[in-house]
């Protein structure tokens, strides 16, 4: 008899899930609970001319460089202590994808109306700026149905075709625990999504999970969650607070390789081509991802 509620999947059965030209949504925030993992088998696949919705770090930079992203929904592409993420630099100025720029608010707004299935929420957001001029988009503004009569900016939706989160720890159900201090607004992508696909440091039994003590660490229902994948590590370089840091050296190893030519191609055959189990030994095995200084923001 087949269990419906085994979640349980591999980095490549997701991807497999995945199509050419669908909007996938990236959790985690810049440089935080990135589902690394989920991206590297992303760039090691034939997907192509994604859009990518993020608060973007890493993640995005190396899914740009690698040629899968056709457009980009953002409001910021960082790697904090590296202000401006280098890859996602280049493809912008050359013109290799297309941008849809937000406030932080704004990218929000979207992603509750995708989460709440509504077409839009209003805001005062972007008013008397540019973010409302942007070519290829056309913003809209509606007005309030009360006595005050206000003209508001109409957020679309931000639907996701799929999203890719980051957990600490879940079992097979999809009951996920974050843990970290900075759960950001993973459930909302969860929400927005058709299919949620979570990334977790270990998967263990509904009984580990303890829910009556730890349910305010259960960001988003399980039935929410379309497959689980254990991957420790995963969110390597960037953190996975409590149990290891963001990865500055290696960050900056990164960012120095887009300053030449061939820069992401030596970095992809040494950290990405091989799978996973080669890149955790490549930047130097748990020991040394568990050893990780906090980071000073």
């Amino acid at each position: 008899m087949i269990d419906t509620l085994d979640k349980r999947m591999s980095a490549q059965d997701v991807v497999a899930e995945l199509r050419d030209g669908m909007t996938i949504g990236i959790g985690g925030w810049a440089t935080r609970r990135k589902p690394m993992a989920l991206v590297r088998e992303i760039i090691r696949s034939d997907l192509k001319d994604l859009t990518i919705a993020a608060f973007g770090g890493p993640d995005v930079g190396m899914l740009c460089a690698a040629g899968k992203v056709r457009k980009l929904i953002f409001p910021f592409v960082s790697m904090d202590q590296i202000p401006l993420e280098p890859y996602f630099r280049k493809a912008r100025q050359s013109g290799a994808i297309e941008v849809l720029e937000l406030d932080e608010g704004q990218f929000q707004l979207g992603l509750r109306a995708a989460a709440m299935q509504i077409p839009f929420l209003p805001t005062r957001i972007g008013i008397g700026t540019d973010l409302l001029n942007q070519s290829g988009f056309d913003f809209k503004t509606v007005k309030s149905p009360y006595s005050d009569a206000e003209e508001l900016v109409a957020v679309p939706a931000l639907e996701l075709d799929a999203a890719l989160i980051h957990a600490q720890k879940s079992d097979q159900k999809g009951n996920l625990l974050v843990t970290s201090p900075d759960p950001m607004f993973d459930e909302i992508f969860a929400r927005a999504a058709r299919k949620t696909y979570a990334l977790v440091e270990q998967v263990v039994s509904t009984e580990e999970l303890n829910m009556r003590e730890n349910s305010r660490y259960a960001i988003v229902e399980r039935a929410r969650i379309t497959g689980v994948v254990e991957a420790p590590y995963g969110a390597h370089p960037t953190s996975a607070d409590p149990a290891y840091q963001l990865d500055l050296p290696h960050l900056k190893e990164y960012a120095a390789s887009a300053k030449s030519e061939d820069g992401w191609g030596a970095y992809h055959a040494k950290y990405i081509a091989d799978g996973e189990k080669s890149y955790v030994d490549s930047v130097g095995g748990a020991a040394a991802i568990e050893a990780l200084n906090k980071p000073t923001y």
